[in-house]
């Protein structure tokens, strides 16, 4: 009985390994930071630079003279321009199948995305937010412009 168990937890820990469902996995990377651009992670705020990790729940901020470029783990582009506001709601993905899901709430700001393998894989997997609507994305680009605080 104590075999299986310790087989069970190792198979576990293989499969959380492998990049599937990990919450602590980076979702994407910035490739581009200009001006003022922070991130807003466990209560703190840190400006963002090239090459730092993107988690889920990660807030992107942008001031008015930021904008920013994220790849993600799919090969989904986002950008943000000055002024924006962009939540990393949820973000799964699994390398092998391509199965996942991609959820974001634009606040404020302007995001162009090329959307990845999420998109291409199941309709509606990626979603984007806004204050007025919601987005079911599926292999497209896209720009979506959002008013608020």
């Amino acid at each position: 009985m104590k075999r299986q168990i310790t087989a069970c937890v190792l198979a576990a820990a293989a499969m959380l390994a492998g990049g599937a469902g990990r919450a602590d996995a980076p979702a994407g990377i910035f490739k581009i930071v200009k001006g003022g651009v922070s991130v807003q992670r466990n209560g703190a705020s840190v400006p963002a630079t090239v090459g730092m990790p993107v988690f889920q729940s990660d807030r992107i901020v942008t001031g008015a003279d930021g904008s920013a470029g994220i790849t993600f783990e799919d090969n989904a582009l986002l950008s943000l321009g000055p002024s924006s506001a962009l939540s990393l709601d949820r973000f799964a993905f699994n390398s092998t199948t391509h199965e996942g899901a991609f959820e974001t709430t634009l606040s404020s700001g302007k995001l162009a995305v090329v959307s990845g393998k999420i998109a291409h894989h199941e309709q509606d997997a990626m979603k984007v937010r806004t204050p007025s609507t919601i987005l079911g994305v599926r292999g497209t680009k896209f720009l979506v412009e959002a008013g608020g605080t």
